[in-house]
């Protein structure tokens, strides 16, 4: 294995800012419209001047995450493969790779082959692969190109048969067992299914054993002392598991790792091993952090459990006031479609009027319908907000956001400045 970065294709990555804007892309103001997105982006146009609701990214804050994160895996000796689909934006692909990241991780066969259209030449996929039609694909793939590695997932002795079964490539798949939590998602839950899994992937044609994989975050859902200390015992039984199984390669990969408890997957992976390993973290919500539950969760953020910068915030959507017709109660003209719901909802933090913007408290996001998110007054306290007016969100979980959007804005320091724009494939 090797541990320099992975490479893309960064002319395929180019040539988005040649695509044309127009009515496809919500809240790109009409005066944009026939502007190559790179045109666009060197018009340096005001977000004021966008479609409401907007969501936008925050420029210098992205580059203050990737920087703070390439700095602190380096310093603890591991390697990071970030989650691709927290964006689905080769762009910033491009901009973690340059930033060293050792590849991209994918979940499922259509987001590698977004991937793959984009050249990125080291994927992790952490899932198991089971589709005949996608592992058909994959061996093409894999045949055609001696330089893309790849990696997945498998769970069972069935899984190894029908991946098997379907593989018609010459390069056999380099495969890692999956440890799972009990009640969660997929994985072994026993040491004596990892062997049998691990027997039955050593002794296929078509499949190389070559490391463990799992993921920390379903044995706990806060960063309580007791929730800690299940996220610890779950990656002890994957540092149990690597001990317990025989590979198929030199060295190792073991690999862990969503945003919420990256500092204890550190911790587990850098331990010493009996063998030679590569350690890998998988995290990706690290990028543009957020204002809630990553906020509240990540070693890196509000409650910090380990030295170093702060990761920071760099979504925010931008909504309309359209009514206020009880008091105490607002409607913006943002609701599901737009806006992340699943780990929490938006956060107000800013206020713009005509006569500019200031910090907006003393109210809360306390639902969204489809178009429209509600507003309402703290408990005595007033709602200082008309219509007409726009409220500044902050968003919480990354993943959700993104997948709503299929063209952002990228703002400078004054949050007001359009410097670019970022594509997504969801």
């Amino acid at each position: 294995m090797i541990a320099s970065p992975a490479r893309l294709d960064q002319a395929a990555v180019d040539r988005l800012g040649e695509e044309r804007l127009d009515w496809r892309f919500k809240s790109v103001p009409d005066t944009l419209f026939g502007l190559t997105a790179a045109e666009a982006g060197r018009r340096r146009p005001d977000l004021s001047d966008f479609v409401g609701p907007v969501v936008a990214l925050d420029g210098p804050a992205m580059e203050h995450n990737l920087a703070t994160m390439a700095a602190w895996t380096a310093d603890r000796g591991l390697l990071l493969a970030p989650h691709g689909k927290t964006t689905m934006a080769p762009a910033l692909f491009a901009r973690q790779l340059d930033h060293g990241a050792w590849a991209i991780t994918a979940a499922t066969a259509g987001q590698l082959r977004v991937y793959r259209a984009f050249g990125v030449s080291r994927v992790v996929l952490a899932n198991e692969f089971l589709d005949p039609a996608g592992l058909r694909w994959l061996a093409a793939e894999l045949d055609s190109d001696p330089g893309f590695e790849f990696t997945c997932w498998v769970d069972s002795v069935r899984g190894v048969e029908l991946m098997t079964e379907a593989w018609t490539g010459v390069r056999p798949v380099d495969v890692l067992v999956e440890v799972g939590v009990a009640g969660g998602r997929t994985g072994v839950r026993d040491l004596d299914t990892a062997r049998a899994v691990a027997a039955a992937i050593t002794a296929s044609p078509a499949l190389r054993l070559v490391g463990v994989g799992g993921y920390e975050a379903p044995a706990s859902g806060d960063a309580s002392p007791a929730g800690l200390d299940a996220v610890a015992a779950y990656l002890d039984r994957v540092r149990t598991t690597v001990r317990a199984l025989s590979f198929e390669t030199e060295q190792v990969i073991v690999t862990a790792g969503g945003s919420a408890f990256f500092d204890l997957v550190a911790d587990a992976l850098t331990a010493p091993w009996p063998i030679p390993v590569l350690p890998v973290l998988r995290c990706g919500t690290y990028l543009t952090h957020d204002d809630g539950f990553y906020r509240e969760i990540s070693p890196l953020g509000e409650h910090p459990r380990v030295s170093g910068p702060p990761l920071r915030s760099a979504l925010r959507a931008w909504a309309q006031v359209v009514s206020r017709p009880e008091p105490g109660l607002a409607l913006l003209a943002a609701g599901k479609r737009d806006l992340p719901y699943d780990l929490g909802l938006p956060v107000p933090r800013l206020l713009r009027t005509a006569t500019g913007v200031t910090p907006l408290t003393g109210c809360t996001v306390t639902a969204l319908n489809d178009q429209h998110a509600f507003l309402k007054a703290d408990a005595g306290a007033g709602l200082a907000v008309e219509v007409g007016d726009w409220v500044g969100l902050g968003l919480s979980h990354p993943c959700t956001t993104f997948d709503k959007w299929s063209l952002l804005p990228v703002t400078a320091d004054d949050g007001r400045t359009v410097t670019g724009f970022v594509r997504t494939f969801f």
